[in-house]
């Protein structure tokens, strides 16, 4: 099934040899490292210790490298280090933040990685937009401002990216792991498959086949080690309603099953803060998610397809809908949730004066407005959304091998501080985006731990975690029907109350004695919006409310998801 393979091919990163080191295997960051004191720290890393103390992950003989992660031994598809074997080291990123080098942008690379910093990020990909103007000049003129962000943000782990325009669908983040040919291989895909660049927009057979050449064209250049990782994540693919199911397949099969580059999609997308009512804020849909159908758009798609649900996307936030129609299938699909920053809700900045974008790539520097814009729809990275990665190390080879084998779970609002999802039976387990392979008749059980919430987010208020869903679904294999879009078995199995404001609380699922591969997905919420959900109370009896176009206070309605376990009896 291709759910965890290791790439220990990737040696230490080039170029990056600082004092808490990048490359692969490194040191851990300062702040991770409870040999280094408190008053050793930088004000940024202090703030990141705070983070880790306050959710129970540092102290009291824990360290960050066995968060939640109390096995003796590592799975067998998981790659190790050789320096832990009690778990994963999970790192908060954000994989679509854009920069005064998109067109629709405004910050410096350095306070977008300094805001990421600052609330908590290890890991953020500067992914400006795809354009004529980006692939001649701002692809190129971008890398020394990350190169100078990766020198003064030593513990943040900074990719270069960018925002490609999907041939024939939306957008999607494609970034590469560092290295002498980080913006010449960005340059080229950009410049031959771009979208935008190539006049490819529409829905037609020759710009899909575009996109697929270009994530060829991606595989291509790892295999030749012109990069050494490269990786594809669809944006808010449910927005316009123009990234069909057969476009989604295409992406995901597009390249070698062992070392997929199209990876998922935005389970969630950003820009949540344009969901708040006036008169404090933009009185906007989340994720400005508000459109119709179009030309290009896919007709099987409903109108509702068009809204956020508690602020994810309708593809995930569907118990039985499109993502569960590819778990079905039983290959990798994983879903993320990043802030898509371009402008954010009540900050002061504006784009200074002068300059020239198209000339120059790239807006003047950000200067003082005088006011605080309360029009804007976006969050700092780290500020609402978080991506939380099982890394083998602090690397951009860890973080990207964590990402494909889908050791990956998301929040809002920082739901709930630290979550270890294990399935166990016949002596052996697997945790998030792995298979286990167990005799037919094995009893198999699903634990997980939940570390609650344990500190005031950015809003103010510490959030408390009032229920988590179990969600299963049968593994039926490939479809007939490349746009399929529904999975009959999947549905909710079982839930739980969540009694408790503090600490961590451990939830027990005996899925029984297993006769027929499946999968099983975790969903939690706060529990302040519900809604039968669109396949029914069978399937769903309380999942997220469809988000009200200019009254949706995302705080207000906060969800975690994690990434699917499978279970493989033979």
């Amino acid at each position: 099934m291709g759910h965890g393979h290791a790439h220990h091919r990737h040696g230490p990163e080039e170029g990056h040899h600082h004092g808490h080191g990048h490359g692969s295997g490194g040191a851990l960051p300062a702040a991770f490292d409870t040999s280094v004191p408190d008053e050793e720290l930088s004000p940024e890393q202090r703030s990141r210790r705070s983070l880790l103390r306050r959710a129970g992950l540092l102290g009291a003989g824990l360290t960050a490298a066995g968060v939640l992660g109390r096995a003796a031994t590592a799975p067998a598809y998981a790659a190790t280090d050789g320096r832990r074997g009690n778990g994963f080291l999970w790192l908060a990123g954000d994989h679509h933040i854009h920069t005064q080098y998109s067109s629709d942008g405004k910050y410096r690379v350095v306070d977008q990685v300094r805001q990421g910093a600052r609330h908590g990020m290890d890991w953020l990909v500067i992914t400006d937009h795809g354009s004529a103007t980006h692939a001649k000049i701002g692809v190129e003129k971008v890398n020394p401002d990350i190169q100078e962000a990766r020198s003064a943000h030593e513990d943040t782990l900074v990719f270069q990216g960018l925002e490609w325009n999907i041939p024939g669908a939306e957008h999607g983040t494609v970034f590469v792991h560092p290295g002498r040919n980080e913006v010449s291989v960005l340059k080229q895909f950009e410049t031959d498959y771009d979208g935008s660049v190539q006049g490819a927009s529409d829905s037609t057979p020759a710009n899909e086949a575009l996109a697929v050449a270009g994530l060829a064209f991606l595989g291509e250049q790892v295999r030749r080690r012109k990069v050494k990782d490269a990786l594809m994540l669809a944006n808010h693919p449910a927005r316009r309603g123009v990234d069909s199911p057969h476009e989604i397949r295409a992406w995901r099969d597009a390249t070698d099953p062992d070392h997929r580059i199209a990876v998922g999609f935005e389970g969630a997308p950003g820009h949540q803060a344009a969901g708040l009512p006036a008169p404090l804020g933009p009185a906007r849909a989340r994720g400005i998610y508000d459109n119709n159908p179009s030309a290009n758009s896919f007709a099987g798609y409903p109108l509702e397809s068009y809204r956020t649900w508690g602020g994810f996307d309708w593809m995930t936030a569907t118990v039985g809908g499109l993502w569960d129609s590819l778990l079905a299938e039983g290959k990798p699909w994983w879903i993320t949730a990043n802030s898509d920053s371009h402008q954010v809700y009540a900050d002061t900045a504006v784009r200074g004066p002068g300059g020239d974008f198209t000339a120059d790539g790239r807006y003047a520097d950000p200067v003082y407005g005088g006011r605080i814009d309360t029009t804007q729809g976006d969050y700092w990275p780290g500020q609402y959304s978080r991506t939380h990665v099982g890394a083998d190390g602090f690397s951009y080879a860890a973080v990207m091998d964590g990402i494909r084998a889908g050791r990956i779970w998301v929040d809002h609002g920082q739901l709930v501080s630290g979550l270890d999802v294990r399935v166990s039976g016949g002596g052996r387990w697997a945790t998030l985006g792995g298979a286990l392979h167990v005799k037919k008749g094995t009893a198999v059980t699903l634990t997980a731990d939940i570390a609650l919430a344990d500190g005031p987010n950015w809003a103010g208020f510490t959030p408390k975690l009032a229920r988590v869903d179990v969600i299963q679904g049968d593994v039926t294999g490939p479809v007939a029907d490349q746009d399929t879009f529904t999975a009959p078995t999947a549905k909710v199995v079982t839930s739980y109350e969540v009694n408790k404001s503090t600490g961590t609380v451990r939830l027990t699922y005996r899925l029984g004695r297993v006769d027929r591969p499946s999968y099983v997905r975790l969903r939690g919420t706060d529990g302040n919006r519900s809604a039968v959900g669109a396949m029914g109370a069978a399937v769903d009896p309380a999942g997220p409310a469809i988000d009200v176009v200019g009254d949706a206070d995302p705080w207000l309605d906060l969800w975690f998801y994690s990434n699917p376990v499978w279970i493989l009896p033979s």
